[in-house]
């Protein structure tokens, strides 16, 4: 904990998803899966993964208990993530029990086998998709997944705007690599109305993070201004709890936005708790530290205690990385490969 943390800190809450900073917990991101059908270089080593056992992974009846669980104490979204998610076989029945929880259900995918599942999107109520493509070079696309699968991904974004889904596209910026794409991107929504959300480049195993490789949000912003009218650049409302900045080109159908967690993190608002596949609970993506809810859950325990606890355990800022220089020590991320965390 740091001083800054210590000095700030209010008195504990009474609601188990409030920590004692007062905020309200209430978007759970769940991770089905540790798989993935892709092998994108930020989110995890080129020799892969150790997977954990098949049985030390939660299951659909374990996924939907704990959900529920959660919901009862106030979460009102839940984002399924992975690996992959649709690659887990039961992808679909995990998708309609928890579409019978009061919450907005939605989805982060890489896009590669979306149009399996259309129909059942929207028999789920799953309005809202993030898709993940992080280049509009084929070539430089094959080269950042490590796969070859881009026209799948583009078409299936169509296909789902087509089809009335309201689809994010995460674009994860890389100094050198795929920079100069920003322009681009942002075109993309001029006659598609979607959300083009570009994303620091964040550290976590494997991945050859350092501060050289980031394109930070201000110079993302510079490349706009440099290429559009100051008049024409819109500044959008953002929600409370955003984690992006979002702008809009006057007359594009589209808005773009920036995911700034390295320069400009948004942890003041911060309203989500993360569950990987083998059931831990992560307070903060950046924290090394986890919580099992898996075993006492199979134990015939209660998870709520353990909840509050990781709760009231988050710190302010980052795990405590509350400035850039502490962010960018080479100790500071022992964490796991974002692929194991969920996206």
């Amino acid at each position: 904990m740091t001083k800054s943390d210590a000095g700030h800190r209010k008195p504990v809450a009474t609601d188990i998803l409030t920590d004692t900073f007062g905020r309200k917990h209430d978007y759970l991101r769940i991770s089905l899966t540790e798989r993935c059908n892709l092998r994108c270089t930020y989110c995890m080593p080129a020799e892969g993964i150790q997977l954990s056992p098949k049985a030390h992974i939660m299951t659909y009846e374990e996924i939907y208990t704990i959900a529920k669980e959660f919901v009862d104490l106030g979460v009102t979204k839940i984002r399924l993530t992975g690996g992959e998610p649709l690659v887990r076989k039961d992808a679909a029945l995990i998708m309609e029990k928890l579409s019978s929880l009061p919450v907005q259900l939605t989805l982060t995918t890489n896009g590669v086998i979306v149009d399996k599942f259309i129909d059942h999107f929207k028999k789920c109520g799953i309005t809202t998709l993030n898709v993940s493509l992080d280049s509009l070079d084929a070539n430089k696309n094959s080269e950042i997944t490590r796969r070859s699968y881009f026209e799948k991904a583009y078409q299936n974004i169509i296909l789902l705007v087509k089809e009335g889904f309201n689809v994010k596209v995460n674009c994860v910026l890389m100094k050198g690599f795929n920079d100069n794409e920003v322009i681009d991107f942002i075109n993309l929504s001029k006659d598609l109305p979607i959300q083009i959300r570009f994303i620091e480049f964040m550290p976590f195993d494997g991945n050859k993070w350092n501060m050289d490789k980031l394109v930070s949000l201000q110079e993302i912003l510079n490349q706009v201004h440099s290429n559009f009218e100051k008049d024409d650049i819109i500044k959008c409302k953002d929600a409370p709890n955003d984690t992006t900045k979002s702008y809009q080109i006057k007359g594009y159908q589209g808005t773009f936005a920036v995911i700034s967690s390295v320069t400009n993190p948004f942890c003041d608002g911060c309203n989500r708790i993360r569950l990987t596949a083998n059931g831990q609970i992560k307070n903060c993506l950046f924290s090394s530290k986890e919580s099992d809810l898996l075993t006492p859950l199979r134990e015939g325990k209660p998870i709520s205690p353990i909840v509050q606890k990781a709760i009231q355990a988050k710190l302010k800022v980052r795990n405590g990385m509350d400035t850039l220089d502490k962010f960018n020590k080479p100790d500071s991320h022992n964490n796991r490969s974002m692929i194991a965390i969920g996206g």
